[in-house]
């Protein structure tokens, strides 16, 4: 059996963040993806790390990287600092509004302690949906 791994591919998926130790507990950073997407990255008070989109889908603003850490019965929030909505950071559901969602990225940490983000939120580790193909910008 011969493992194939395709190193371009696994960067075309994924951005290096920043150092693990660099992350304060329950303080968000953003982090701007290839594609300019925005995503805040979180790491909670049990070391896990959630990524979720950056723009408050209600206020309209990139601000979900500043907001407020907590949990609900358990599960581990944010608060919106623009009008407060909580959103859920295991499937950026939105528990104060019915029908609101707010993308949730994969995350993962190297074997060195660097943070990676998914490039979209289609990808999760080992797997990746047939057709997606991500890109890049030109180096050059």
């Amino acid at each position: 059996m011969s493992l194939n791994f395709d190193l371009h591919r696994w960067t075309r998926d994924w951005t290096a963040a920043c150092p693990l130790p660099r992350l304060e507990r329950l303080r968000g950073v953003a982090v701007l993806l290839p594609d300019n997407a925005q995503v805040a990255l979180f790491r909670l008070a049990d070391d896990s790390i959630r990524a979720i989109g950056n723009i408050d889908p209600i206020g309209r603003a990139a601000v979900m990287s500043r907001g407020i850490v907590g949990d609900r019965n358990g599960f581990p929030t944010v608060q919106s600092p623009l009008k407060k909505q909580a959103f859920s950071l295991i499937d950026g559901r939105c528990l104060d509004v019915e029908g609101v969602r707010i993308p949730v990225y994969d995350t993962r940490i190297g074997l060195d302690g660097t943070v990676f983000v998914a490039n979209s939120p289609e990808i999760r580790f080992g797997y990746r949906p047939d057709g997606f193909t991500a890109t890049l910008p030109d180096a050059s």
